[in-house]
Parts: C-alpha cells; sequence; structure tokens
C-alpha cells in the first residue's frame, strides 16, 4: 500500500534540493526516492510479509531514513533502536516481538538479522489485521521500567500534511525518541534538510550548526545547560538560528534566562509531547517565559488537581508490556505536576519524581534552579532519599567546575538555600560526582532512593 504518496508528491516537487546532510555530504530528495524504491525491491526479494515487525538499529543517517518511509508503506510496525539503548536492545525486541532487525549502512552492506516468532500481543495482530504501519516507542526508563508504546503510524503522520516553514534543522533528538520522529517529519514535508550529527556534544552540535547554517535546534534543557557550561557558543558562528525549541524535561528558569540573553535573535519555544500522545502543538508565552499553551487540532487539555491530563487523536494503541493508562473516556493522566495560569500552564516535575519531605512537597527542578546559580556548580540533581522520620530528605549530586571540598560545598550550599528556598527545601545530602548525570537522551535520571 502507498501510504506516503502524499509526501512523495513534496519530494517530486523539490528533487534537487538537500533533505539530508550526514557526514557534511547533502542527498537530495531526488536520491532520497531512489533509495526507497530499493529499500522496497529489497524487502520483496527478502520475503518480508506486510504487517512484519522489523527493528531498525542506527542512528539518523540517509540509508536509515530511507528504510523507515519504505518500511511504513510495506505496512510494517517499525522498532526504531539507537545507540542510547546500549544494552537493553534484546530486550526491547523481545518484548515488541521483533521478527527482523535491520541495520542500514551507509556503503549498502546492511546487517539483517531474523528471529523466528509469531506476533502474540493482541494490540499488534489487530494493528497487522488494518494493514496500517505501526510504530514502536519505549519510554527513557528514567524513574523505572521502561514501556513499549504502540501507535498506529497513520494518525501520526496525519497532521504533517498541513503545510508549515521550510527549515534546515539539526536532528539532536533521537530517531527512537517521539520528538526524533516529530523532527524528522517536520522537515520532509516541509522541503526541509535535516543536518545530522555524529556525537552530540556541545561543540559538534555548534559545528554543525556554523557551518551548514541550521535554523532550529530541537532539544533538552540538560544539553542547554551543558552548552552555556562549555561556553561552545562563543566559538562559532550561530547567528542562523531562528529557533530553539526544548522538551522532554522541567527547564531550570536560570538556563532559560541566560540562553535568552545570549540568543536574543532567535525565538526560544517549549515544546510538550510523550510517547503515548505524540507531539502537542505549543506556543510559549515569550522567549523568556516557562509559561506555555499545548494543544492543538488532535488533542484536548485539562487541569485535574494540578496534574496535566490529555486526550489525543493520535494516541497510542496501548502498551505491549503494561496496561493501558487511559481511562474510560480515553484521557491520560501525565503524570505531570502543573501550574495553571488561565490557557498557560507552567511544568513543576514529574509526580514519580516528587520528594515528599513531611507530608510537604519539593520539586527537584526548583531545587536545581537554585543551584545552577551558584558559582563552580555546572551541573546540578537533585532526588529524595528515604529517611524513617519525614519519609524523605533532599540529596543533591552536582558536578564542580573545579575542585572543591565537599564540606565547603555543603556549607555554600545550605547558606546559598536558605536564602532561597523554604528550610525543607534546602538539601540535607550533598554528593560531589564525576561524570554525566543523564542518559544517551540528554535527560536527567532521578530516582527516589
Amino acid at each position: 500500500m502507498a501510504h506516503l504518496d502524499w509526501l512523495y508528491d513534496i519530494f517530486k516537487d523539490h528533487l534537487a534540493a538537500p533533505c539530508l546532510v550526514s557526514n557534511d555530504q547533502p542527498f537530495t530528495y531526488e536520491w532520497l526516492l531512489e533509495i526507497i524504491s530499493q529499500w522496497r525491491a529489497c524487502f520483496i526479494q527478502m520475503g518480508l510479509s506486510p504487517g512484519a515487525i522489523v527493528a531498525l538499529q542506527g542512528d539518523f543517517s540517509p540509508q536509515m531514513v530511507a528504510a523507515l518511509l519504505a518500511l511504513i508503506d510495506h505496512s510494517a510496525v517499525i522498532v526504531p533502536l539507537s545507540p542510547s539503548v546500549g544494552p537493553q536492545q534484546q530486550e526491547f525486541m523481545e518484548i515488541a516481538e521483533v521478527q527482523m532487525a535491520i541495520r542500514p549502512s551507509l556503503d549498502g552492506l546492511h546487517e539483517v538479522q531474523r528471529f523466528e516468532r509469531e506476533p502474540e500481543n493482541d494490540l499488534s495482530r489487530k494493528l497487522v489485521a488494518r494493514g496500517h504501519p505501526g510504530l514502536v516507542l519505549f519510554s527513557s526508563g528514567s524513574t523505572g521500567k521502561s514501556k513499549a508504546a504502540l501507535h498506529d503510524f497513520i494518525p501520526l503522520l496525519g497532521k504533517f500534511k498541513t503545510p508549515r516553514r521550510t527549515m534546515k534543522v539539526l536532528t539532536f533528538l533521537m530517531i527512537d525518541h517521539i520528538g526524533g520522529m516529530n523532527t524528522l517529519f517536520y522537515v520532509l514535508s516541509n522541503a526541509g534538510a535535516a543536518v545530522t550529527i555524529a556525537d552530540r556534544d556541545p561543540d559538534s552540535a555548534c559545528a554543525a550548526i556554523e557551518k551548514h547554517k541550521v535554523e532550529l535546534l530541537p532539544t533538552s534543557p540538560t544539553f542547554l545547560n551543558l552548552l552555556l557550561m562549555s561556553e561552545a557558543y562563543t566559538r562559532y558562528d550561530l547567528s542562523s538560528l531562528r529557533l530553539i525549541t526544548y522538551g522532554t524535561e522541567v527547564m531550570p528558569e536560570s538556563t532559560l534566562t541566560k540562553l535568552h540573553a545570549l540568543f536574543p535573535s532567535a525565538k526560544i519555544q517549549q515544546t510538550y509531547g510523550l510517547s503515548e500522545l505524540g507531539i502537542l502543538r505549543s506556543k510559549s508565552q515569550d522567549s523568556g517565559s516557562l509559561w506555555v499553551k499545548v494543544g492543538g487540532e488532535d488533542f484536548d487539555v485539562k487541569v485535574r488537581d494540578g496534574t496535566l491530563w490529555v486526550k489525543a487523536r493520535t494516541a497510542m494503541l496501548g502498551y505491549l508490556n503494561a496496561p493501558s493508562p487511559f481511562d474510560e473516556e480515553g484521557w491520560l493522566d501525565t503524570g505531570d505536576l502543573v501550574e495553571q495560569n488561565g490557557d498557560y500552564v507552567r511544568f513543576l516535575g514529574r509526580r514519580s519524581e516528587m520528594i515528599n519531605v513531611g507530608g510537604r512537597k519539593v520539586y527537584p527542578a526548583e531545587v536545581e534552579n537554585v543551584l545552577l546559580q551558584m558559582e563552580n556548580i555546572k551541573d546540578a540533581t537533585v532526588r529524595g532519599e528515604r529517611n524513617p522520620i519525614t519519609g524523605h530528605i533532599v540529596v543533591a549530586r552536582i558536578n564542580v567546575t573545579e575542585p572543591e571540598d565537599r564540606t565547603s560545598v555543603h556549607h555554600r550550599i545550605r547558606e546559598f538555600c536558605r536564602s532561597r528556598l523554604e528550610p525543607y527545601k534546602v538539601p540535607v545530602k550533598v554528593e560531589i560526582v564525576e561524570g554525566n548525570q543523564f542518559g544517551g537522551r540528554y535527560k536527567k535520571t532521578r530516582r527516589l532512593g
């Protein structure tokens, strides 16, 4: 079935334009159409049946994108697995009941692995019976076990039929992340160009932005904080940036304030989406504000007891390895705690990350925001640790710029926080750590201890 004829019509109108830039080499829409055709022929030769569950292993690359589009047209159920998955890859393929794993390569020598298994999950079977392509996305598991969300790909693609601005975009978010998929189809449906990078560190990202005149940087608050601390923005010309979007976690106000001052000509916009729902339309109150309006034509939004609830026409069919999280009317309790001001909300944090100190709520992001304003602290992650008296205590894990004695740091933190936070929010325990405090998706990892 030709599920993507509408998209290929856009490609045909822009044959000579670059659709992807990989290893500094541009690939045109004409090239992409040809490689998609080759993948289609390859699937027939392999004997791949429509409805087969196929893992695509790798990062953004021209061959990866072509294989993805060809699999959609082949009505396959696609399980993208980026390198960030690491040792969980085998577990994820078993949960998704993968029947074939494909690792595309630039030179065309693709690695293929077959598995003798028939799908037993009722959700997968129902989707295959529809004749629609599917998408399986695994949650990051930053606060627990990863869940496998199964989507019908057709509703997810519907919103991209509305034309938007053509832009050159950095593919920072992973291909197995809902934000990465959103980035890719935004680019392709508007005849833009996706610029890929091998390493997602500040210097690599900034070098690509300068060289290829990238206009849109979609990323996370954690990466933006790294960008500020590294001062990589001073070593490259980033004047081409017109839009910086951030999501996946709460943005520290101090980080946003610095970013807004450094990039006054770029619009800074908060985004919001979940693997279970897709990406909602969003509108920040302004570039320096944490207040954002979320929703759009495919979404209904409400706040109940301080928590954001969403009902989406692009919602997943369900989890492959967990009960359905939707209520009888199709609403999802997102677990995101918010403040509300008219049509706008401000995200406070995940309910699963909230620290309960003697019955009083502590949001990790609020404490982290204060810590990041201190001298010699380049990163901070706050979590709760169980305590027999108060329920939890506040624990801060910090990275320092220059070596400093833990006792000295703890004293400075206590004094600094006491003047800015209620006493129960002040970290009781401070740990100085080496290395990064985030996962492969550049998102902080917090678990209650």
